[in-house]
């Protein structure tokens, strides 16, 4: 989706510049673990204004037993990725 973009017309609209830049304020803003913005995650008036739920994803939790077990069988971790695809 999105336009088309003849020859000789601009690849980036103003509009699209400024959304990109939009964009980029909001994600400078973010934590990287758990996405809230820092400015009021990192604020110490919040310190304890955030209520947690543990979840476990299934998926992840296959990869980390495999790789746990390749690790401890004396398999190098070195560059090692972990893919996972759901079975059926």
């Amino acid at each position: 989706m999105g336009r088309a973009v003849a020859a000789g017309e601009p690849l980036w609209l103003d509009e699209d510049r400024a959304w990109a830049l939009a964009l980029a304020e909001v994600e400078k803003d973010c934590c990287p673990d758990c996405g809230h913005p820092w400015s009021e995650a990192s604020a110490a008036e919040n310190e304890f204004e955030y209520d947690v739920s543990l979840l476990r994803c299934h998926a992840c939790a296959a990869g980390a037993r495999k790789s746990k077990h390749f690790q401890e069988s004396g398999g190098d971790p070195s560059g090692l990725h972990v893919a996972i695809n759901r079975r059926g």
